[in-house]
């Protein structure tokens, strides 16, 4: 299914629809302030799989992050942060930032890997927060590729559905995404560090 929703005023129907595809397992392809983004509900592994198979790559080994609708349960996934680290991120999101934090035991878990560490998203998007904040927890989240090596990522939902309406149960056309990814900082040392530039412009 493609599906339209607007960013500047979801339809709570269409969010209802995304969220009990969600909720029964289905994954999705959907905006963020970034590039297009393939996700499940954390909680359910078969589906956390099937995007490691959409992916071709091994569940053991994915780099998956995880889509928040803000900071508030970050203890339900990360290790205690020290409040530099918090404050910065807070100054900085909703943003195209990626964090790497220290997982706590519930990660390891729900990838059914040994995963030290989990990278937490808050885009600024309105569709992909409010899908998240209506289901009630965090989403799994990677990005679209594309098979082009020049074009490294796909920007037109129309097109993306075309590709990948065979794996997936619901592709959200949110208007044109970026071409560019989000800047990933890891913030698991003493001080944040930069270790992919992307999008936005990190505010320590």
């Amino acid at each position: 299914m493609l599906l339209k929703i607007y960013p500047e005023n979801p339809n709570p129907k269409h969010l209802k629809i995304v969220n009990e595809c969600l909720l029964d397992g289905g994954v999705i392809i959907y905006p963020t302030d970034t590039i297009y983004g393939l996700g499940c509900d954390l909680y359910h592994i078969k589906s956390v799989n099937r995007i490691a198979k959409i992916k071709g790559i091994s569940p053991e080994k994915t780099d998956f992050s995880l889509i928040c609708y803000d900071l508030s349960n970050l203890s339900d996934f990360s290790k205690p942060i020290p409040n530099n680290m918090f404050k910065m991120m807070k100054n900085n999101l909703p943003g195209p930032f990626t964090f790497i934090l220290d997982a706590n035991n519930n990660v390891p878990n729900i990838f059914k890997s040994k995963k030290k560490t989990v990278g937490i998203r808050v885009p600024d998007n309105n569709i992909i927060r409010e899908i998240v904040r209506e289901l009630g927890n965090p989403i799994i989240t990677t990005s679209i590729k594309d098979d082009d090596e020049i074009i490294e990522y796909t920007t037109d939902p129309e097109l993306i559905y075309e590709r990948y309406c065979d794996y997936v149960d619901i592709v959200i056309d949110g208007g044109y995404g970026d071409n560019e990814p989000s800047t990933v900082v890891d913030c698991t040392g003493d001080d944040p560090t930069i270790i992919r530039e992307g999008k936005g412009i990190l505010n320590f």
